[in-house]
């Protein structure tokens, strides 16, 4: 009796107490919270740095950042702006995507496509997409059509190399269920190694869309002007012309938030409908 006493006295004792989470540790769990803390503190690095060097010229304070982007948001020139940047951004984006789609689906159903797809990667992911310039001015003038150019430059090559590389790692097992099940051509890329590939395609068009958006904005401080408007490019270059450092902050502070709400909003909820849900990531 003794002894099943003092056994069932180090069982109890050996149980785990549950504790409930106190509402630090609940909102440290999450990772908005956490990233949100390391922006207030760059912030106040920004803001205690301007203080410091006392030269709002050069280096404008981060209130003094904050006021111009009211000011641009106010008056509706900033929002404009980055809504003419963000309509031609998606146009190239989903024509890169569309083309680098093809390649790789050529790649992967045939091997002259994928020589075709070896041999333009090879020539041209190496090429710059800025180095189009000149070139997209000079066949396509001032405008939409040369900006889309080089976006799509930009995008289709490293997006189609993501997407071959996954491609090319998909399990036999499944290739074989794929041809078992009588899929080939087009179905077969569709039914079997998109879905298996999925990761690789996700971070080549993270990837893609990452390129895109700097080259984008490369681009318009040289030639910026898109549909009649300048982008946000152009909204940064005019600014600096006119020696309004805070507004070109508030500019570059708008490319910024406009790729973290992409990346946090876009992409992560693919994430999590897709492989996540799968179980092909953590």
């Amino acid at each position: 009796m003794m002894f099943d006493a003092t056994s069932a006295e180090v069982t109890a004792s050996a149980k785990p107490v549950e504790r409930p989470l106190s509402p630090w540790q609940r909102a440290y769990n999450m990772a908005a919270f956490r990233r949100g803390i390391i922006l207030v503190l760059l912030a106040v690095l920004w803001q205690g740095y301007a203080v410091w060097a006392n030269n709002p010229l050069m280096f404008p304070s981060f209130t003094d950042t904050a006021i111009a982007f009211k000011d641009g948001i106010a008056t509706g020139g900033l929002l404009k702006k980055a809504w003419t940047s963000v309509q031609v951004l998606l146009t190239g984006y989903i024509i890169g995507v569309v083309l680098a789609g093809i390649l790789a689906g050529l790649a992967a159903s045939s091997r002259l496509g994928e020589d075709l797809l070896a041999t333009l990667t090879a020539m041209f992911n190496p090429l710059p997409a800025i180095a189009l310039l000149p070139l997209a001015l000079l066949w396509f003038g001032l405008g939409t059509p040369s900006l889309l150019f080089v976006l799509v430059h930009a995008v289709l090559w490293p997006l189609a190399l993501n997407t071959s590389a996954g491609f090319a790692s998909v399990a036999e097992t499944l290739r074989m269920a794929g041809r078992n099940y009588g899929l080939r051509g087009w179905r077969y890329v569709a039914f079997i190694l998109i879905p298996a590939a999925f990761p690789a395609i996700l971070t080549g068009l993270k990837i893609g869309w990452a390129f895109a958006w700097r080259t984008l904005i490369a681009a318009e401080l040289v030639f910026g002007v898109a549909s009649g408007s300048g982008g946000l490019g152009w909204f940064i270059f005019e600014n600096k012309n006119r020696l309004e450092t805070a507004s070109v902050f508030a500019g570059l502070g708008t490319v910024i938030l406009i790729g973290l709400a992409v990346e946090g909003l876009v992409f992560r909820t693919i994430e999590k409908h897709t492989v996540r849900k799968w179980g092909m990531q953590r």
